[in-house]
């Protein structure tokens, strides 16, 4: 079965073709994004229903869990349907639930990219993204080890998560960039330069909290009246809306839920008129 419209994709670095709607699965582990997920094989579920719904971009981290999202992707999916792509993210370490502490030392993030390498069970990585700069260390030092693992073969391409539009120029001078993951949703626009960049630059723009869950998915929230009116959900607009908003975002919302999941990949056939659009963009 898929659901996601075959014709809305994005060219990640100009080689790797997805759908701009994905799955992000910082959900799989337990409670604080920390440890075992309560059901296991439920988690396979989700992530294997993800692709056989059209997904083709799926997008985790080393620190989800930690380990715990990167081995349920594998253990679901491997041997990879010819197609998919799968990015992860090095550069936060982890202490606890809720717990999050960059680390961007050079031979720490080399580390973490070889056990994501064996934890996914790849010879390569499509989309490796610094998870959070380190202040403590040179962005030229993060960055260049990763260069370092693409010259190798380990990598393909090189992306950055919560980052200023000065930061994203400063890490496109070190390597080349094809995509920024900043937090972006319909009530959250602090990223608004960012996406704009991107958007000017063809670069990737992959908003994490792309539902903003609990404002926009609630029944009662701010597109519930436009939702009724296009026969959709709340979540369902919420996440139209970022597809509508520039050709260069890649939502990926997450969940661990197989009817949540079927429910917001509904979003990709969802076609908004300038005039939802100018009233969804009032609500900011």
């Amino acid at each position: 079965m898929t659901t996601v419209a075959p014709s809305d994709t994005f060219s990640i670095g100009g080689d790797l073709p997805v759908h701009r709607l994905g799955y992000g699965a910082m959900q799989l582990p337990g409670p604080g994004v920390w440890g075992e997920p309560a059901d296991p094989d439920n988690a396979r579920r989700v992530v294997r229903a993800a692709v056989d719904q059209g997904v083709d971009f799926v997008d985790t981290a080393d620190s989800y869990g930690p380990v715990v999202s990167e081995r349920i992707i594998a253990e679901a999916l491997h041997p990879y349907p010819e197609g998919l792509v799968i990015a992860t993210k090095a550069g936060l370490t982890r202490q606890g639930p809720g717990i999050w502490t960059p680390v961007g030392r050079p031979a720490y993030l080399k580390q973490q990219v070889e056990l994501s390498l064996r934890t996914l069970r790849l010879e390569r990585i499509d989309l490796i993204q610094l998870h959070r700069i380190d202040a403590e260390v040179p962005l030229a030092d993060q960055l260049g080890a990763f260069k370092e693992l693409q010259q190798e073969g380990k990598v393909r391409h090189i992306g950055v998560s919560e980052v200023s539009v000065a930061e994203l120029e400063e890490a496109r001078s070190i390597v080349d960039v094809v995509s920024v993951q900043n937090l972006y949703n319909l009530t959250n626009r602090q990223s608004q330069d960012v996406l704009d960049h991107a958007t000017e630059h063809g670069i990737g723009f992959i908003p994490w909290f792309p539902i903003a869950t609990g404002d926009l998915a609630a029944p009662d929230s701010p597109v519930a009246d436009i939702a009724r009116e296009l026969d959709a959900t709340p979540s369902q607009v919420a996440l139209a809306w970022l597809l509508h908003t520039s050709p260069v975002v890649l939502p990926i919302p997450g969940t661990k839920s197989v009817e949540h999941l079927t429910e917001n990949l509904g979003a990709a056939r969802l076609r908004l008129s300038d005039e939802d659009m100018a009233r969804l963009d009032a609500l900011a």
